[in-house]
């Protein structure tokens, strides 16, 4: 399953690529990676379990 995040740099939602779930420093869990169409790093804050 493909993660849909938002790209700032497109400004629009996208695909994300290489996503790997991440523990941000506050313990929150997250999905990092890049934009499929222009690799700018990208994150999705996920909801806390």
């Amino acid at each position: 399953m493909a993660e849909i995040a938002y790209c700032v740099k497109c400004k629009k939602k996208t695909e994300m690529v290489n996503a790997e779930q991440v523990t941000m420093k506050n313990g929150r869990p997250a999905m990092k990676g890049k934009c499929k169409e222009c690799g700018t790093g990208m994150y999705k804050i996920l909801p806390s379990k």
